[in-house]
């Protein structure tokens, strides 16, 4: 590139007049008009400041001890503390619904918003979204429409288009930053369980999060989640959710569903490594491999089979699981995916129908009795239930959340954890674990599942 570079030049010296002979003028008023403003001056009034508040109760580690607890009584609750967090959001809708990160609003009491034009409204939470970090807040105040953006297809974007990033750095308010698409379909950045990322060289900093990536058509392209940093400042690494995911969210807020209704595939996927390209004779380590499919799912009934290698979804390259996961995510529930696979080293193309998982009655309950379940809110295992919390069984009782500083918190109990018998007694519905805590035992020998091991232990009554 450098050799091209001097090429050129020494070909302009040889054609052109020396450099001081050469006329100089004052450049015309129409050559120093380039700017973004018009595009910023659009988009602008759509960013808002989400500022949301928590109270915090500060707890004596003391209290954690029984001992303590038993002399002393209480609950061992000390002072309250307001904790507060800012970010940036987004207005998708005339009606006052805005996106933001749902880390900016996580356990919040109390959400406002703030326009650019200095007016500030109170916020509902109408729905979060943990699997994508994203949220859908609503202004009270029905009787005023609000500056929107539109969404743009964030698959047509390119490496190299230029982008500008709006939200509220560091708490100073609205801030417009600009850059290029520096990378797409980024699936190793670990913030998500969707991994399908842009990046971008557009400044971002704290206080970014849930701010508009848009573009020069004003079109929201991506919402800014998270910076690479050492330093806590931007280093011009950050990445945003595609607008097309965002879309996907909001659709099922506008709905009134409390939860994201998403495609569901009935089967389990896995990472093409080296080895296993290897081993399959595969050219290069892409794709998504079919581990296992689960009976009478959407997969099993279009014919997918395990071994199959998922190599696109209607036409789109799918690179490993994380790239999958994205393109079936966003794709309208109703209708049919065309998978292109390769079976055999043959390309195949298999028909999967676009529903959700089944959700069978939840039953979530609290376990409230003398027990090492103590503290624990726990669910029926439905294939929805596991898709959503990313587990390989589909069957048992799940532990939801855990109580601090109860029972099940200092044995160690975690959400997720999957409950599988106690005291040679299967668990196969919230019942049964209800039943099996209510009796009275000194030994409790329990068997769950977690992090797709099996794991025994032994607690004294």
């Amino acid at each position: 590139m450098m050799r091209l570079l001097v090429l050129a030049c020494g070909l302009v010296a040889l054609s052109a007049p020396p450099l001081l002979a050469q006329e100089r003028r004052v450049p015309t008023q129409p050559e120093l008009v380039l700017s973004y403003a018009p595009v910023v001056q659009r988009v602008s009034p759509a960013v808002v400041n989400v500022y949301a508040a928590r109270v915090v109760q500060q707890r004596n580690p003391l209290f954690d001890d029984p001992i303590f607890r038993r002399f002393f009584g209480g609950p061992g609750g000390g002072p309250s503390q307001l904790q507060r967090s800012l970010g940036s959001g987004v207005i998708v809708d005339s009606s006052g619904l805005i996106v933001t990160n749902n880390h900016v609003i996580e356990g919040a009491d109390e959400v406002k918003v703030s326009l650019a034009d200095k007016r500030e409204f109170e916020a509902s939470v109408v729905l979060k979204d943990q699997r994508t970090d994203l949220a859908v807040l609503r202004i009270k105040d029905g009787n005023t429409h609000f500056p929107f953006l539109d969404f743009a297809n964030s698959d047509a974007l390119q490496v190299g288009d230029v982008v500008l990033a709006i939200g509220n750095p560091f708490g100073v308010g609205q801030t417009v930053t600009h850059g290029i698409v520096s990378a797409l379909a980024r699936t190793q950045v670990g913030i998500t369980d969707y991994q399908f990322f842009i990046q971008t060289d557009a400044a971002i900093n704290p206080g970014n999060s849930g701010g508009a990536l848009v573009d020069l058509a004003g079109k929201l392209v991506g919402i800014n989640t998270a910076i690479f940093s050492r330093s806590g400042g931007s280093q011009g690494v950050g990445f945003a959710i595609p607008a097309n995911m965002v879309r996907v969210v909001v659709a099922s807020a506008k709905s009134g569903g409390g939860a994201v209704k998403r495609p569901w595939l009935g089967a389990k996927l896995q990472v093409i490594t080296p080895d296993i390209a290897e081993s399959m004779g595969l050219k290069r380590p892409a794709g998504a491999l079919v581990a296992n499919v689960l009976p009478g799912g959407p997969a099993a009934q279009g014919g997918l089979k395990a071994g199959d290698i998922i190599v696109s979804v209607d036409g789109q390259d799918v690179d490993d699981p994380n790239a999958f996961d994205y393109r079936f995510a966003t794709k309208p529930l109703g209708g049919k995916a065309q998978l292109g696979i390769e079976r055999g080293g043959k390309p195949q193309s298999v028909s999967v129908a676009l529903i959700t998982a089944p959700d069978t009655p939840r039953e979530e309950i609290t376990i409230r009795s003398r027990s090492p379940f103590f503290g624990a809110k726990v669910a029926n295992l439905s294939p929805a239930l596991a898709d959503e919390l990313r587990l390989n069984s589909d069957e048992g009782v799940v532990i939801l959340d855990v109580d601090q500083g109860s029972y099940a918190s200092n044995l160690g109990f975690q959400r997720g954890d999957v409950i599988l018998e106690v005291n040679g007694e299967k668990i196969a519905k919230t019942g049964d674990l209800a039943r099996a805590s209510d009796r009275q035992s000194r030994t409790w020998r329990i068997q769950l599942l977690r992090g797709g091991q099996k794991i025994s232990a032994v607690f004294g009554g």
